[in-house]
């Protein structure tokens, strides 16, 4: 039964990608390794843990890389800072979550129900690892065709984000002020990523750290660092 089963759920991979993104893969395991789940982590027999954590980290880069390439093409004479914050709206943890939901990525996750049950990022973090495997795997012009034709062109409406209300930063700050709570964007870490500073940003609350977040200004980072935090505070 447990044999049938994985079998099952090999083909239906193998079936979104071909019919959900039009993907003919040449690595299925990279694919795999995209749905495992840290709460469901296997061992290769070495001792080396098997999950999507580092897909999840490339993808989160590669997503970045996509998405901005796809702003700057299509508002040709819009400035850096729209450019930024359309592209932290994509990339957010709520639309990446929708995202994962909307083409049925969400249903192949695997994770386990005993250590976490599902968490709130789990789809959308399960999306980042998923480009990570479509880069690795074919490379960033098929990526690149790959997310912009079958996923945004189909499931996202860039247009109407341009009038969503996504300063989570000011929800926050907000939100301590009324609860007398003294808050901060600290930035922990900075990276160089192919000749570009990647920051990491972590929110800390009354003198506690809460969620953090990386992207390529110190804008954006605040805000999807204050977005996780946020939405775990809610409960959402």
């Amino acid at each position: 039964m447990r044999f049938f089963t994985k079998r099952k759920k090999d083909k239906e991979l193998i079936k979104f990608l071909r019919y959900v993104l039009g993907c003919k893969p040449k690595n299925v395991f990279l694919y795999k390794q995209s749905l495992i789940h840290r709460s469901s982590t296997h061992s290769d027999g070495k001792g080396n843990k098997i999950n999507n954590e580092r897909l999840e980290y490339l993808g989160d880069t590669v997503l970045s890389t996509v998405v901005g390439h796809l702003l700057f093409q299509k508002y040709p004479y819009q400035g850096e800072g729209f450019l930024t914050e359309m592209r932290s709206k994509i990339v957010s943890r709520a639309s990446l979550n929708k995202l994962a939901v909307k083409i049925g990525l969400n249903k192949l996750i695997e994770f386990s129900k005993d250590n976490c049950g599902k968490s709130i990022s789990m789809d959308g973090d399960a999306f980042e690892a998923l480009v990570g495997a479509l880069y690795l795997d074919l490379g960033y012009k098929k990526t690149y065709r790959i997310l912009t034709e079958k996923i945004f062109n189909i499931h996202l409406d860039i247009d109407s984000l341009e009038s969503t209300d996504w300063n989570y930063k000011s929800k926050i700050i907000d939100w301590c002020q009324k609860n007398r709570k003294p808050v901060s964007f600290e930035v922990i870490e900075a990276i160089q990523i192919h000749g570009r500073k990647q920051y990491r940003v972590q929110v800390v609350i009354d003198g506690q750290p809460k969620e953090s977040a990386c992207e390529f200004s110190i804008k954006a980072a605040d805000q999807l660092a204050a977005e996780k935090t946020y939405r775990k505070m809610l409960g959402e």
